[in-house]
């Protein structure tokens, strides 16, 4: 029969790896399963990353399309001067409206006029603003 000492010395000693399906505990059992958290974060980050390009995107497209809007509707606001100011600033309006975005501010002072147009909602919206008239009067104001 075993002394007492050797009883707990035999019970404090680390079991062996492979030894009925226990591992010592240094060994890398602990790292079980930590392949699926870094491929979870990994994850995390790429569709971080992956929504920031796609408003990024949403925000030159909102852009672009102001700055289209206000041009033509410029554009026609000038082409219709004659016709007065609160005409000329209705047929913009029109134009832009057609474009998918709305008027902010219209002026038509002679031969040029001047629009801002705005496009987008919530946090994504961008204003521009646009002026046409002759070549000779654009320099004039």
């Amino acid at each position: 029969m075993r002394s007492r000492s050797q009883r707990c010395l035999q019970r404090r000693r680390w079991p062996r790896a492979g030894r009925r399906g226990r591992h010592a505990p240094w060994s890398a059992s602990r790292d079980r399963g930590s392949a699926t958290v870094w491929t979870v974060g990994a994850i995390a980050v790429l569709c971080a990353v992956f929504g920031a390009v796609l408003s990024m995107g949403q925000a030159v497209v909102v852009r672009h399309r102001a700055a289209g809007a206000a041009d033509l509707a410029a554009l026609a606001a000038a082409d219709h001067w004659s016709d007065g100011g609160t005409a000329a600033c209705a047929r913009a309006e029109r134009v832009a409206r057609a474009q998918g975005a709305r008027i902010v501010r219209c002026s038509v002072d002679g031969q040029i006029s001047e629009v801002t147009a705005a496009s987008g909602t919530g946090l994504i919206t961008a204003e521009v603003r646009s002026r046409a008239g002759p070549a000779g009067l654009a320099g004039r104001s």
